[in-house]
């Protein structure tokens, strides 16, 4: 797999294809599997993300700290607010959706982890079902997807503990990005300033889980995550670039995650988790939990 987006943007572009293509075909080459072996899996992961998507908007299902739970179809159904009705809204819904669904122990896709992982499937089916986009499309968008995450893997790191929030609700908001960018007709330079324009907005989010949970804030982070991406969608496809290009943005949350003070990589030590209410829910909740047990 490529180890920079620019040259995998080069190669497509040379070749006269598009990102997805391109990423199918090197997949298929390292793995030494068919092409259509890689879009079955693919496909089956869609099938997981909307699965979870729809159990996620039924509203029933909560956390077993109870911190978490509803508000995905509050989103859907609740009264009416000044994006009711529209596409952006349902992507909203569909991230909280699926990070209820993960904090409730149901399955979802990691994506490119469980704490990031209601961003990528939020936005492709959101706007995939807004423009009626068929799921062949989707499954190509999934994997443009891995080539953008892959490629954050090798040049920084998808762990909230390595590199905080940024490593993960971010690298999926670049992720999702990008794809969505494909998806809907972008040439692969705008998927590649997708992908900047996203990350770059998220670059020093810290990671400060209450408790210790993948539930407050992370939940709802992937919410603003999704939202960041569609930002980012709309600005690539009018035409917007971004000057610094994604691999140096990518290096540069992998650098910033690398020099952030450990409090704000998933110890729940510092940010939201050491606020007082922080301190005071996580230590009513880990108790109730712990009763229970």
């Amino acid at each position: 797999m490529y180890r920079t987006l620019a040259d995998a943007i080069a190669d497509a572009e040379a070749r006269g294809i598009s990102l997805s293509q391109l990423a199918l075909e090197t997949e298929a080459a390292d793995q030494g599997r068919p092409l259509e072996e890689i879009r079955d899996a693919l496909r089956r992961a869609l099938h997981v993300m909307n699965g979870a998507v729809a159990r996620g908007l039924e509203g029933d299902l909560f956390s077993s700290s109870g911190l978490v739970g509803g508000d995905a179809a509050k989103l859907r159904t609740g009264p009416p607010g000044p994006l009711a009705g529209t596409a952006f809204r349902d992507v909203l819904a569909r991230a909280l959706a699926v990070q209820e669904v993960n904090a409730a122990m149901g399955v979802i896709v990691a994506a490119p982890t469980a704490g990031g992982a209601g961003v990528l499937p939020a936005v492709l089916t959101g706007l995939a079902a807004a423009k009626g986009i068929d799921e062949e499309r989707v499954v190509d968008a999934l994997a443009t997807a891995g080539l953008i995450g892959a490629v954050v893997a090798e040049r920084a790191s998808l762990s909230g503990a390595e590199g905080g929030c940024q490593a993960e609700t971010g690298a999926a908001a670049g992720m999702a990005a990008g794809a969505a960018v494909e998806m809907l007709g972008g040439t692969p330079s705008q998927v590649g300033h997708a992908t900047a324009l996203a990350q770059q907005g998220t670059l020093g989010l810290v990671c400060d889980p209450l408790g210790g949970l993948v539930e407050l804030p992370c939940v709802f982070r992937n919410a603003t995550g999704a939202a960041i991406a569609l930002a980012a969608i709309e600005m690539a496809l009018a035409g917007i670039t971004f000057a610094i290009p994604a691999d140096e943005v990518i290096d540069t949350m992998g650098e910033i995650g690398r020099s952030m003070d450990v409090r704000y990589r998933e110890t729940a030590g510092g940010g939201l988790a050491a606020t007082p209410t922080g301190r005071r829910l996580a230590k009513e909740r880990l108790y109730d939990l712990k009763r229970k047990a």
